[in-house]
């Protein structure tokens, strides 16, 4: 199976900066897409960003600009840089990956929390 970890999140100011990373292990052949989701307390789970293994990037209109995504197709990670972080960007974060083994399938993250003070 495959195993996604993630790691980065807490608490910061308004303003401030952080920087999530995962980590895909296991029974891996290729991983066409990977990306960051978010829920907010009391809201559904929304698209933050997605970055394919070319290299493509997509992005919410509410972090463009501010958050960039990267990734390292040799090391299965991706990772999340968030700078200006507001109040609206406190959310539980998940790593989402697109992963081609046996099968292709969608694998998630546990989650990790961002709280963004005023």
């Amino acid at each position: 199976q495959v195993q996604l970890v993630e790691s980065g999140g807490g608490l910061v100011q308004t303003g401030g900066s952080l920087r999530l990373s995962c980590a895909a292990s296991g029974s891996i052949f290729s991983i066409p897409r990977m990306g960051w989701y978010r829920q907010p307390p009391g809201k559904q789970r929304e698209l933050v960003a997605t970055i394919t293994s070319g290299g493509s990037t997509s992005y919410a209109d509410s972090v463009k600009g501010r958050f960039t995504i990267s990734r390292d197709n040799a090391k299965n990670t991706v990772n999340l840089q968030m700078n200006s972080l507001k109040p609206k960007d406190t959310a539980v974060y998940y790593c989402h990956a697109l992963v081609r083994s046996d099968y292709v399938g969608n694998y998630w993250g546990q989650g990790t929390q961002v709280t963004v003070s005023s």
